[in-house]
C-alpha cells in the first residue's frame, strides 16, 4: 500500500471519477472520494508522477544502503525489482572497486527480453554484481487485504484479495514466464495468499512440462500462506521458498483476526516446508522490514511476536532451530542464487565473506539473539565495517 496526501492526489489526477486499475484499488470514503490509500497496482497512478532521482541522489542512496548493510553484517543481497538506473550505479561502483556487498539483481519480469536479447542467463556476471533473474508478482499483501486467497478474509468477507496486474491475463503471464525460462533466466515470483501461491505453482508446473526438466531453482518470494495441498507440490517442483521470518513476528500480532485460526496453521510454515524437503532461503524484505539478520534468525527460531504476547512462539509448531535458520540464511540463500560453490559456508577456496559477532548465537538462549551485534564485517577478505568499542 501507499499513502498520498491531497496535493499528491491532485498532481496524479486522482479523483472520485478515477476507476480502480486492474490489479489495484483506490480506497474511498463513504461519499466515494479517494482517501489517499492506494493498493497494489493503484500505486502506479502515483509513482508515475513522482520526480525521478538525480544520478547524484541515486548514488548517495546506494552508498548509504551499503554502509547500513555492512554495519549489520550483510555481505550479499538479492535486489528484487531494481531499476536499470540502480543497476547502472551498482556497475559503476563495482568497476571502481567500491561495492561492499555482492549484488544479485532481478528486474521486473515484464522486461525479461532486456536480458534475454543480450544472452544473459541465470547468475551472469562477476562475484560482485550479477544478473540473470526476473521478479514478478502474483498478488498483494496480507496487511492490505490484497494477498489472494481461496476463501474470503475473515475480517473483510467481501474480498478474497487481488491478483496482480501482471496476472490479470494469466495467459500473457504464462507466455512471458515460459519465454524467460526458455532463455535461461531464473524466475522469482512474489506470492503471499494461498490461491496466489497455488496459481504460481500451476504456472511453474506448466513451464517444467513445456521446457523440460533442468536445474532452474524456481523461487516463490514470501510464500506466506500455503494451502495444505501445496506443500508436496513445492517439493515435487523443487521450488525454493524465499521467506522472511520477521514478517511472522510482525504480522502474528493481527494475522489470525484477518484469516482465522485454521489458515494460520500453515502460515509462515518454515517447519513444514523443511520437513517436506523444500529448500528454504531466508531474507529480510528490506526496506519493508529491518535488514538486521539477527532479527531474522531470532524470528525464525522463537516466533515471539513484537507485542510480547507470544513469548513461546506464535504458531510454535512452525519454529525452526537456530542452526536450521542460519543454514537457510547463508547456504540456502547462496543456493537460491546459484552461488553455493563460492558462498554460503566458510570453507577453503570460498569467498572470504565473514562476520564477527558479539556473542556465539549457537550457545545463547534464542531470545537473546535479537540483541547480538556485529563487531566486524569482512567482504572478499577486506574489512568493510568495524564497530567502535
Amino acid at each position: 500500500m501507499a499513502l498520498a496526501n491531497s496535493a499528491a492526489l491532485g498532481r496524479a489526477g486522482i479523483t472520485e471519477r478515477t476507476a480502480d486499475p486492474p490489479g489495484g484499488a483506490l480506497v474511498r470514503d463513504a461519499q466515494g472520494f479517494p482517501t489517499g490509500i492506494l493498493k497494489d497496482a493503484a500505486m502506479d497512478l502515483m509513482t508515475r508522477v513522482i520526480p525521478k532521482k538525480t544520478p547524484e541522489q541515486r548514488l548517495y542512496s546506494v552508498q548509504r544502503a551499503l554502509e547500513h548493510a555492512a554495519s549489520l553484517g550483510v555481505t550479499s543481497v538479492q535486489d528484487m525489482n531494481p531499476s536499470y538506473d540502480d543497476i547502472a550505479v551498482y556497475a559503476d561502483l563495482a568497476n571502481r572497486g567500491q561495492l561492499t556487498a555482492r549484488i544479485y539483481a532481478a528486474p521486473i519480469e515484464t522486461g525479461w527480453y532486456d536480458q534475454a536479447k543480450l544472452g544473459i542467463h541465470r547468475a551472469f556476471g562477476s562475484p560482485w554484481l550479477r544478473l540473470g533473474a526476473v521478479k514478478g508478482y502474483a498478488d498483494g499483501s496480507l496487511g492490505s487485504t490484497t494477498a489472494y486467497f481461496f476463501q474470503p478474509y475473515t475480517d473483510a468477507p467481501a474480498t478474497r484479495g487481488l491478483l496482480s496486474d501482471e496476472m490479470q491475463d494469466v495467459g500473457d503471464m504464462r507466455t512471458r514466464l515460459m519465454a524467460a525460462d526458455h532463455a535461461g533466466l531464473q524466475l522469482c515470483l512474489h506470492a503471499i495468499g494461498d490461491a496466489g501461491i497455488s496459481q504460481v505453482l500451476d504456472l511453474f508446473g506448466e513451464i517444467v512440462r513445456a521446457n523440460g526438466d533442468r536445474d532452474r531453482r524456481l523461487r516463490i518470494e514470501h510464500a506466506q500462506h500455503i494451502a495444505p495441498k501445496d506443500f508436496d507440490r513445492f517439493a515435487a517442483l523443487k521450488v525454493i521458498a524465499s521467506v522472511q521470518p520477521y514478517h511472522a513476528i510482525d504480522d502474528g500480532r493481527w494475522a489470525e483476526r484477518r484469516i482465522g485460526a485454521e489458515r494460520i496453521k500453515t502460515t509462515y510454515a518454515f517447519r513444514t516446508l523443511l520437513d517436506k524437503g523444500v529448500r528454504l532461503s531466508l531474507g529480510t524484505d528490506w526496506s519493508v522490514a529491518p535488514l538486521n539478520p539477527m532479527l531474522t534468525v531470532y524470528a525464525a527460531a522463537t516466533r515471539a511476536t513484537l507485542d510480547g504476547r507470544n513469548p513461546n512462539g506464535w504458531v510454535p509448531e512452525q519454529k525452526i532451530t537456530i542452526a536450521e535458520a542460519v543454514s537457510a540464511y547463508t547456504a540456502g540463500s547462496a543456493f537460491a542464487e546459484f552461488q553455493e560453490g563460492s558462498q554460503g559456508t566458510i570453507a577453503r577456496g570460498k569467498l572470504a565473506d565473514l562476520v564477527i559477532l558479539s556473542d556465539d548465537i549457537f550457545n545463547i538462549p534464542a531470545a537473546r539473539i535479537k540483541d547480538v551485534r556485529v563487531l566486524t564485517t569482512i567482504v572478499g577478505g577486506r574489512v568493510v565495517h568495524q564497530r567502535n568499542p
